[in-house]
Parts: structure tokens; sequence; C-alpha cells
């Protein structure tokens, strides 16, 4: 990924990134794989505040355009609509979901194991 501006927007407290990533022999990037790149070109920046727009992919091409916002916390969020929370609210609680469902996975494992015992 290549950023081709970089600019910070200290009135609405977001750091603005347009990007261009050529992506040959490879399928068009998520959204998820391109926060995922955004963060690591910002390094300082909470996954839980980078929001992705205007991601084009060309017709034919394997180069894939966007802009990012980087924002400094869940209050300057705020300007973003509605519409744009939810689109990343899955992208969001699926890096959540891993680390909290992996103790939740063994206790289900521990109760099918007992109820089977109890059936035979």
């Amino acid at each position: 990924m290549e950023i081709v501006e970089r600019m910070e927007n200290k009135l609405l407290n977001r750091v603005e990134i347009k990007f261009s990533w050529r992506h040959s022999g490879k399928a068009t990037p998520s959204r998820r794989e391109v926060m995922d790149l955004v963060k690591t070109l910002e390094p300082k920046s909470n996954p839980e505040y980078i929001v992705i727009k205007d991601c084009n992919t060309r017709f034919g091409q394997p180069l894939t355009t966007g802009l990012a916002y980087i924002y400094e916390n869940e209050e300057s969020m705020k300007v973003e609509p509605e519409y744009i929370h939810k689109r990343h609210e899955p992208l969001r609680a699926a890096k959540a979901e891993p680390a909290a469902e992996e103790p939740a996975a063994e206790e289900p494992a521990a109760e099918e194991s007992t109820e089977e015992g109890g059936d035979e």
C-alpha cells in the first residue's frame, strides 16, 4: 500500500490518508484488510477509530484506491453519518470476538460432555 497523501485535520481530530494499493495476482482486498494495513501505516492508531471511505477498485486492474480517516477518540467520530458506523460495526465486533470467544467456546464443550455422559 502506498500513501498518496497524508493530512492532519486538527479541526476534526483526525488524520486523513489517501491510499493506493496494487494487489497483483490477488483478489480485491476487503475492508478488514484495508483497515489492518492502515493500522500498520499509522502505528499509534486505534483500530476502533479507523474509517475507510471511497474504496474503489479499477475494472480489469489490480489497483484499489481509497480514503481512510483515523480519529483520535470516539467523540471525534460523531461527525461520521450513522450508516458509516453501521458499515464498520461488523469489522470492529469481529476483531473483539476472537479474544472473547475463546473462553466461551471452552465452557459449552464441558457442558456437552456432561450431557452426553448422562444420556448413555
